[in-house]
């Protein structure tokens, strides 16, 4: 008895159809992502205290205007003159994804951001290859709500690093570098005077110490004089330094040391954490 072979079953073209299909769909998908997606997520990561309104363009792609805000259910908000724009590519290195940050008011040149993801871990260098230099007005800090909407300082802040890197591996934070911020010339309206004075914060590497970094706040001149030490691990800052007021200048520094920290004799007390 002779048997008809039954004829082999081959899979039809429709399952590679399909998965380029849902590929393509999905890379469609990415390079059309709009930029809204990026203020929503940027606003999520920092519990809507930074919030990038009329976002247009796309996640690769795109501005916003650029408003600090002091979380949800505030009433208070400051915006940046002009529009942030962001390009988002492929880095230098495979895997890594290089963001660049432009805005007239405020960034020098281009503020680049190089992120490497890995494993377990993932590589944030600010201002590389070249170091990062921006500045704002410190009336922008108003936006964040209290102390500064009572404050209301004037003045600029100016940012610059020195090979800056965050490394957060397995959960652990590690922090290479330095970033400098310089409070210049800044007043408040707490006080008569017409400026407060100028301030060096340093943020910079543990080393082989703790996780995190160091913080370090120091005064370059003014009537009011700051000081302090701190330690950042994660999202945890512990800060403790002081403030009090030049020789003379006592009297119209006094409402302003009252809200800065709880007094001992001529000091106010400054804690964070």
């Amino acid at each position: 008895m002779i048997r008809a072979k039954t004829p082999s079953r081959r899979r039809g073209p429709w399952p590679w159809a399909l998965a380029g299909a849902l590929l393509g769909a999905l890379l469609a998908l990415a390079a059309l992502a709009p930029a809204s997606w990026v203020a929503r997520w940027v606003a999520a990561q920092t519990g809507q205290r930074l919030l990038l309104v009329d976002a247009r363009g796309t996640l690769w792609s795109g501005s916003a205007v650029a408003v600090l805000a002091g979380g949800p259910g505030s009433r208070e908000a400051s915006a940046l003159p002009g529009r942030l724009h962001w390009r988002l590519g492929r880095g230098g290195a495979p895997a890594a994804f290089e963001l660049a940050l432009r805005q007239d008011c405020c960034i020098d040149d281009a503020l680049r951001v190089l992120a490497r993801p890995g494993i377990g871990r993932l590589r944030v260098a600010v201002g590389s290859p070249e170091p990062a230099r921006a500045h704002w007005p410190a009336a922008w800090l108003a936006g964040l709500g209290a102390p500064f909407n009572t404050l209301r300082l004037g003045g600029r802040v100016q940012l610059q690093t020195d090979g800056l890197a965050l490394e957060w591996v397995q959960g652990r934070l590690r922090v290479t570098g330095q970033a400098e911020l310089r409070l210049q010339d800044l007043s408040s309206r707490l006080s008569t005077l017409p400026v407060l004075g100028s301030y060096r914060l340093v943020l910079s590497g543990a080393g082989d110490g703790p996780e995190g970094a160091r913080v370090a706040l120091q005064t370059l001149q003014g009537p009011l004089r700051l000081s302090g030490q701190g330690q950042w691990a994660g999202a945890t800052l512990r800060f403790r330094g002081q403030a009090e007021a030049e020789p003379g200048s006592e009297a119209m520094l006094n409402n302003l040391l009252n809200l800065l920290g709880q007094r001992q004799g001529p000091l106010a007390l400054l804690a964070i954490g």
